[in-house]
């Protein structure tokens, strides 16, 4: 009796790669910290100024909505960026593919061989992918170009934006939820537990999850949110002492 069990293997076997979804995911994350870390620390930079959660809302909304909007801009413009370049080189790779196709072909076998390929086996299969898509063979191989790794600005700009406000929206809930004269631990307490839970799910986006992955997250988020408090604390004084 024939064993089929390789080929049901085979079969059954689904590869799960995240590098598809690697700019939209790096762009969430950085979206995510960017809501966490910039709204808190301007929240406990107003509360070390000023008390008055009024004002505390205000500002911290106020950076929420611009906040979002400016890193769905910059995002944007910087893929597209990408994306304009990646056209470019596509351009120039179809006029050189136009010129003088049989040259392209034996770059693409030198590609192949300097991977290991033997040369007849290089030359064998620049040939075939030449004859069915030289252009996407080339895009891939030699550009690095490929449809899963593609500039997408638009997802891009979406996903840091709402991973932004969604950061955001933790230390804002905590001032608005927060007993009068506790919402600087409340804010500092939130945004460590949001800070924490974004390093540990960055880790398991990646498939590593690291105490030390963690608390680089952590730490940073801390060092931004000291200094903007100090800040507020500083100004605070001088315009008392001033005034």
């Amino acid at each position: 009796m024939l064993d089929d069990h390789p080929m049901s293997s085979r079969q059954s076997h689904k590869e799960q790669h995240r590098l598809a979804i690697g700019g939209s995911l790096r762009a969430a994350a950085l979206g995510a910290n960017d809501g966490i870390v910039s709204v808190s620390s301007l929240l406990l930079g107003i509360a070390a100024a000023s008390g008055d959660r009024t004002h505390i809302l205000i500002g911290g909304i106020a950076a929420l909505v611009g906040g979002a909007m400016s890193m769905a801009a910059g995002e944007y413009i910087s893929v597209s960026a990408q994306r304009d370049l990646e056209q470019a080189e596509l351009g120039i790779e179809r006029r050189e593919l136009a010129e003088d196709p049989v040259a392209e072909e034996a770059e693409l076998a030198r590609i192949y061989e300097a991977r290991g390929v033997s040369k007849d086996l290089a030359a064998q299969v620049a040939g075939q992918l030449t004859a069915t898509d030289p252009l996407g063979a080339h895009a891939r191989d030699e550009l690095g170009i490929t449809e899963q790794l593609k500039a997408r600005p638009l997802s891009a700009a979406l996903a840091s934006a709402t991973s932004f406000t969604v950061g955001a929206i933790l230390p804002l809930a905590a001032t608005y939820l927060s007993p009068a004269g506790a919402v600087e631990p409340a804010i500092l307490a939130s945004s460590l537990l949001g800070l924490i839970l974004l390093g540990y799910l960055a880790g398991k986006a990646g498939s590593q999850v690291t105490l030390r992955g963690i608390a680089r997250v952590v730490l940073w988020g801390v060092i931004a949110m000291g200094v903007t408090w100090l800040a507020g604390h500083l100004v605070s004084g001088f315009t008392q002492t001033t005034g």
